[in-house]
């Protein structure tokens, strides 16, 4: 348990605001002061040593902190730059010497392990995992559907007739009608004649 006051609650700030405070106080009010301290004895000046040493350290973690950080940062950005090149570079040398474990020693390696085969009770666990998870899923394989089949019991067949054309009316007969009898054009009526004027026979008489 550290001897300040410092708790996972508690900033850095606070712990050096509070430190300070003692300092300060010691020194103003107790320049000469003597303290029993866990069966120790203890001056003012003795304790200001003290708590600055604490002070002193405790900046320095501040200081560390925020180097830590900015090369962190640094680092994050060349690991972004280079880290797919020498993820790269390891495969190529891990294939150029894949029979030759000393020489991959020498860049730090180590040849990749030969993956074992199954054994016969992990082929038949992976077989009834895969076969619990299709039905679960209600998948099939190929040659299970090819046996899903329609289930028809029977076909009704229902005609479709196609409309008679429209029944053209027969021909009407034409009737001749009689000619009408040619009308008379009714008698002229009779002139009257005309007498002849009376007088004398042509020529002139001795008178």
């Amino acid at each position: 348990m550290s001897t300040t006051t410092t708790t996972k609650a508690t900033s850095k700030a606070t712990t050096l605001a509070q430190l300070q405070a003692l300092v300060m106080g010691l020194q103003k009010l107790l320049p000469n002061g003597s303290f029993t301290l866990a069966s120790t004895v203890y001056t003012t000046a003795a304790l200001v040593t003290a708590l600055q040493g604490l002070i002193a350290a405790l900046l320095a973690v501040d200081t560390a902190q925020a180097g830590a950080k900015a090369a962190l940062v640094i680092w994050d950005a060349e690991d972004a730059k280079l880290g797919q090149l020498i993820l790269a570079l390891k495969r190529t040398l891990l294939t150029m010497y894949a029979n030759a474990p000393d020489t991959l020693a020498v860049f730090g390696l180590k040849p990749r392990k030969a993956r074992a085969p199954a054994t016969a009770a992990q082929r038949a666990a992976s077989a009834a995992k895969a076969a619990a998870t299709r039905e679960a899923r209600g998948t099939t394989g190929s040659k299970q559907k090819l046996a899903i089949t329609g289930n028809v019991t029977g076909v009704t067949i229902t005609p479709i007739v196609a409309p008679a054309p429209a029944a053209t009316p027969p021909a009407q007969p034409v009737t001749a009608q009689p000619a009408s009898p040619p009308v008379a054009a009714p008698p002229a009526a009779a002139q009257p004649a005309t007498p002849a004027p009376s007088g004398s026979p042509t020529g002139h008489g001795g008178q």
